[in-house]
């Protein structure tokens, strides 16, 4: 990160299009923002890229900011971009009066030939900068026929040149890259100049975004340039793939995350993976946001493409849940109907058994209704005898004990062979918690 700033406040921004919900591979860009700036004692920002009308809808901000919020990515300020449209406008005079933009009129279909032209030549398909050999009069016949043209921004041709926060020195030729499009011939103004205005604006210092948009960052450079602007700093992220290298693409309709909210997935085991995936440490679960802000540091990353498994979050998961004190998990208890005098003992046994919170409704329906045994026929007979044996109830934390020695004595039978029928007959489950912690807290056995 740089040090020489007329501002000494960092600030990050993450810019999502409220086009639809935040998936995980949108989170690894808004984490890293977020990290970067808490840790600077900067400002975050949240702005919402919502110049497309049409698909831009409230119901995806409320989303956005829902899910921030469930993982404590709080923000200093809400900027949308549909707020800026008058001062868009007035950068792309300046752009137009210092020569920097020019209208173009071709239609899709004969860029898609140009570029075909271009490609079966051998060639890179970028724009000809056919408009610019356009005469005035020219350009008003097209205006006729077709409307209001395009608007592409006129780059320098030379070497674009940064030092990326992951990926290193960098260096394009602007040569080999296509005159960008800032503005749509209905007038729609596009995410370039509009990202561009606001960084400059909002004094952003620092950007991380995913490797895809490193030919962006390029010619955004250039814009900022010829409006008078700082260039902030830039990190690209490797992008996310699926556990066998395929794209996420194609898997990110289960990966919002609001389906993973609604899955029972713990923000802090969400939070813990996506603060290290990618880089050189370990991922280890953090309990709260000042560890993982204290621990991370954007120079362990690589540029290769990074696995993705949705399935690891759940141990991650499991591992939280079971350190939450029982204080944390009181009202949860209650709210299942678990007595107070036992609920301490309850949340002792079953939360190292559980993936998420919501599974320990399971342990309580057990423990107040009881559960059909579950009996082999191998098994019945030794069952039968051990019923005669059971202690009554209520029980304690002996009363396991006491049991399983009984029938061991009538029976002769010792090991896994008195202890799994035993415990399939009283929770009709193979496995579980500690049946001597357990069992004082059936209430309702049906054996």
């Amino acid at each position: 990160m740089s040090k020489e700033r007329a501002n000494p406040m960092t600030t990050t921004r993450f810019a999502p299009s409220p086009t639809g919900y935040i998936h995980i591979g949108n989170l690894r860009t808004a984490l890293f923002n977020y990290l970067i700036a808490r840790k600077a004692g900067g400002q975050f920002i949240l702005r919402l890229d919502d110049t497309d009308p049409v698909r831009s809808k409230q119901e995806y901000v409320d989303g956005i900011k829902q899910d921030l919020e469930w993982l404590g990515l709080t923000w200093d300020r809400v900027e949308r971009q549909s707020d800026r449209l008058e001062r868009y406008k007035a950068a792309a005079d300046e752009l137009r009066a210092a020569g920097r933009l020019y209208e173009c009129f071709e239609t899709p279909i004969e860029l898609d030939l140009k570029r075909k032209k271009l490609l079966n030549m051998g060639k890179p398909p970028i724009y000809d900068r056919g408009a610019l050999n356009l005469s005035d009069a020219e350009k008003t016949a097209l205006r006729e026929e077709r409307g209001a043209g395009h608007w592409r921004f006129k780059l320098d041709l030379q070497r674009i040149e940064w030092t990326d926060g992951i990926l290193g020195d960098l260096s394009i030729d602007a040569a080999s890259v296509s005159d960008p499009v800032l503005i749509r011939g209905d007038g729609q103004f596009l995410y370039t100049p509009a990202s561009v205005c606001d960084d400059i604006d909002f004094g952003v210092t620092y950007v991380v975004r995913g490797s895809d948009h490193v030919t962006n960052t390029a010619t955004q450079i250039q814009i900022i340039e010829a409006l008078g602007g700082k260039v902030p700093d830039f990190a690209h992220h490797s992008l996310l793939t699926g556990p066998q290298g395929e794209a996420l693409s194609k898997r990110l309709g289960t990966l919002a995350l609001r389906d993973l909210r609604v899955s029972g997935l713990e923000p802090m085991a969400v939070l813990s993976m996506m603060a290290r995936l990618g880089s050189s440490e370990p991922i280890e679960l953090r309990t709260t946001m000042q560890e993982l802000i204290d621990g991370f540091d954007l120079s362990k990353f690589g540029a290769a493409p990074t696995k993705f498994d949705v399935a690891d979050l759940t141990p991650l998961t499991s591992k939280y849940v079971s350190g939450l004190s029982f204080e944390v998990m009181a009202d949860e208890l209650a709210a299942l109907g678990v007595p107070a005098d036992i609920a301490p003992a309850f949340w002792d046994v079953a939360r190292d058994n559980i993936d998420v919170r919501g599974d320990v409704a399971q342990w309580w329906t057990l423990c107040r209704d009881g559960a059909e045994p579950l009996i082999d026929a191998e098994d019945a007979e030794f069952v039968a005898v051990a019923k005669t044996l059971l202690p009554a109830a209520p029980w304690t934390g002996e009363s396991w004990g006491e049991w399983t020695k009984a029938v061991k004595a009538e029976t002769g039978r010792k090991g896994r062979g008195l202890f799994m029928p035993l415990r399939k007959a009283l929770t009709g489950m193979q496995h579980g918690p500690d049946m001597s912690r357990l069992m004082p807290l059936l209430g309702n056995v049906k054996l």
